[in-house]
């Protein structure tokens, strides 16, 4: 069992991670594409990483995706992310969401 530091950095980690790769973990909980449940077992599964140090590096090297609203997001996780499947997962659900907006207004 993780501690509740342990818990709270790697949820840090996975929230960033999320915003680099240009998903907003909150909106797609709202819109019932990721369960509280799924989010939680997502943070243990990035508590379990042995490369933390490697995630705050790749982190740092590509923060602009995530705060630059001109910069493109990273288009995948690094190979080590042990949410690597679920990441890919909301990206192609934030894509088809935006495709059917898109289908919807028109566009």
């Amino acid at each position: 069992m993780y501690g509740r530091k342990t818990l709270n950095r790697h949820a840090s980690l996975m929230n960033r991670m999320a915003q680099v790769l240009g998903i907003n973990l909150t909106e797609m909980m709202i819109r019932g594409k990721i369960s509280g449940d799924e989010w939680r077992e997502a943070v243990v599964r990035c508590a379990s990483c042995s490369e933390p140090g490697e995630c705050l590096h790749w982190l740092a090297e590509h923060a602009e995706a995530g705060v630059d609203r001109n910069a493109a997001p990273m288009s995948d996780t690094p190979g080590y992310c042990t949410n690597r499947m679920m990441m890919a997962r909301l990206r192609h659900q934030r894509a088809e969401d935006e495709l059917a907006t898109e289908v919807a207004q028109g566009g």
